[in-house]
């Protein structure tokens, strides 16, 4: 999703744009399953454009307590915030027309973003996953090719499997140790969202930090690997700095439950230095996986 930001005056930062600027409604994302609205955004010489999650349109989730998804969506910007590698898009809370909710701003695509497959192994039946650009593709073969990593096997009609596979990108690795954190259930492929300029955000993340395990995705290529030495540096800042200014502001955002769960999650995968795998008790990959 993404529409292009203009240029700013100096002094007014995006978190500034999107907390205090005059929201335009343009219009509603129709495929998305709660209410989005994109809208542009104006603050003192700055403009841009920008989605809303109203609270008044989400849907109640069984496992998820009612009204809660667009301050997970701002948790989980201020988590990759932490960890430094700015994954998340700048989200903010804020009134709008339709009342509270969150405010993210739109990242524009690649103009050369391809409609079409993808060449994970050189085979031209691969199929591409939407969203993600060159990241995500189902390939007829047994292994992954050369700088793709495995996810597991996929039905794609008429009794046909396919191999879904990912790019072995360090920007979905640093995605994949974000997810484990903030317990990401919903990683699909229309969620990510990579950039003319070479950065990769991650997009939706209204069913996070849950305090049971929930974790669904499809960038489980890594699953029992070694975390990088980056991976494990960032995790550090997180720890730390849960015990401070970050825990008291996912205090406002997120139970106390989900909170200490998050702590744990940290500093499991400190302890054991490695990504997690699949634990079996919950669905491992999204459906639909775009």
């Amino acid at each position: 999703m993404s529409a292009p930001e203009r240029i700013p005056p100096r002094g007014v930062t995006t978190a500034d744009l999107l907390t205090r600027g005059e929201l335009t409604v343009r219009g509603r994302i129709r495929e998305a399953s709660n209410a989005v609205l994109l809208c542009d955004v104006s603050y003192e010489g700055r403009e841009a454009s920008c989605v809303y999650k109203p609270v008044a349109g989400e849907r109640p989730l069984w496992d998820f307590p009612d009204g809660t998804l667009a301050q997970r969506e701002v948790a989980a910007y201020e988590v990759s915030e932490a960890t430094g590698w700015g994954l998340v898009p700048t989200t903010v809370l804020r009134d709008g027309p339709y009342g509270r909710g969150m405010c993210q701003l739109w990242i524009e695509p690649p103009d050369d973003e391809p409609g079409g497959g993808h060449d994970a192994d050189g085979d031209d039946s691969d199929e591409g996953i939407g969203g993600g650009a060159g990241l995500l593709a189902l390939v007829d073969a047994e292994e992954p090719g050369e700088g793709w990593k495995a996810v597991g096997l996929a039905e794609v009609g008429e009794g046909r499997t396919a191999l879904l596979v990912h790019a072995d990108d360090e920007r979905l690795r640093r995605l994949a140790v974000l997810d484990a954190v903030i317990n990401n259930a919903d990683r699909k492929g229309g969620h990510l969202l990579p950039t003319s300029g070479g950065r990769l955000y991650g997009i939706d993340h209204g069913v996070t930090f849950n305090a049971e395990n929930k974790l669904r995705t499809l960038l489980w290529g890594w699953a029992g690997e070694k975390l990088t030495p980056e991976a494990v540096e960032a995790l550090e800042r997180l720890r730390d700095a849960l015990e401070g200014p970050l825990g008291v502001r996912l205090g406002e955002l997120i139970t106390e439950a989900e909170l200490d769960a998050t702590r744990a999650r940290v500093a499991g995968l400190l302890a054991s230095g490695r990504h997690p795998e699949p634990s079996g008790d919950w669905p491992a990959i999204p459906w639909p996986p775009v």
